[in-house]
């Protein structure tokens, strides 16, 4: 098989499919004018995060498949390449660890005030009972989305004394020794702190809105490592004004280009604004699951999954 590496990506995918008798090209490094006419050849396609829409799709009339190095899916066209029988891939065993450590830190960075507290010992001073912190053990955590990510990060937990319960829009029967399964009501009744691993898509988008953090019984820390689109972001620092939400913990915007590289300079100015001033919010660059390992075994687990499907070059 032809099978064209779009983005790049750790060499052990093409180290593996070579080996199995498969050809690979690394597309992203031909010059512009010659990428279109390589990708039509194609019978199988690796991407991280460039878009690959049906227009794409149907330039490529030879492909099986579409393999993403990561977990989330809303750059395939993942309906359009279901109608073609076009099988699509991904990889979200590889970066699981570190999106659960993410989660982790960003939780307790949040209850233990740290970031706060650096900054006022960086500027001379030394305000201890003013960030008095929470203790994680004893409270309640609720997982929204009981996926890779999800199971990973009550994997994590199991070792602070908490309670943890989780809810799944897709998925149900996933109770296991510790984990509580709820409903969405249940999980926003009971959770001290919250938080979400979603893929995006129709269905998702907006997840957490104003009604979504109405129904709160009481305040919790907001964690969000999945993707921007699923929080909408004003009703999140409304939340926060109004106390219901304590503090939140952000990986990812809905500011964010689709390509995942950078903010949208088309975004809501104002409310990217007021989130940055916002002193109870706690940002970082999408990299919860970017990790040296984390490169390395989303690429390897690729590798497994397009090998287990197709073997060999003669398949």
């Amino acid at each position: 098989m032809r099978i064209g590496i779009l983005d790049p990506v750790h060499p052990v995918i093409a180290q593996r499919v070579e080996a199995a008798g498969h050809a690979c090209t690394l597309v992203h490094a031909l010059p512009d004018a010659d990428r279109q006419a390589a990708l039509a050849t194609m019978d199988g396609i690796v991407v991280r995060s460039s878009r690959f829409d049906a227009a794409a799709i149907d330039r490529s009339p030879g492909l099986r498949f579409i393999a993403r190095v990561g977990a989330g899916l809303e750059n395939i066209d993942v309906e359009h390449c279901g109608q073609k029988g076009i099988l699509v891939l991904n990889s979200p065993e590889g970066n699981r660890d570190g999106v659960g450590e993410s989660c982790v830190m960003l939780l307790l960075a949040l209850l233990k005030k740290l970031v706060p507290a650096n900054t006022a010992v960086r500027n001379g001073l030394w305000p201890r009972e003013a960030l008095r912190g929470t203790d994680l053990r004893g409270k309640t955590v609720g997982i929204i989305g009981y996926g890779q990510m999800g199971s990973s990060f009550a994997e994590k937990l199991r070792g602070f004394g908490v309670r943890i319960i989780g809810h799944d829009k897709y998925r149900s029967g996933f109770g296991a020794e510790g984990i509580e399964e709820r409903t969405l009501d249940q999980v926003l009744d009971e959770s001290d702190a919250i938080s979400l691993h979603l893929p995006l898509n129709n269905g998702t988008k907006h997840y957490a809105d104003a009604a979504f953090f109405a129904r709160l019984k009481k305040p919790v820390w907001f964690l969000n490592t999945s993707r921007g689109g699923v929080v909408h972001t004003k009703a999140l620092l409304d939340a926060i004004d109004d106390g219901r939400v304590l503090a939140a913990g952000l990986d990812v915007l809905e500011f964010e280009r689709p390509e995942l590289d950078g903010l949208d300079p088309t975004m809501d100015q104002h409310t990217y604004a007021r989130l940055l001033r916002h002193d109870r919010v706690l940002l970082t660059p999408h990299i919860a699951g970017v990790t040296h390992e984390g490169k390395f075994k989303m690429a390897d687990v690729l590798a497994s999954k397009i090998l287990h499907h197709f073997p060999n070059g003669t398949t």
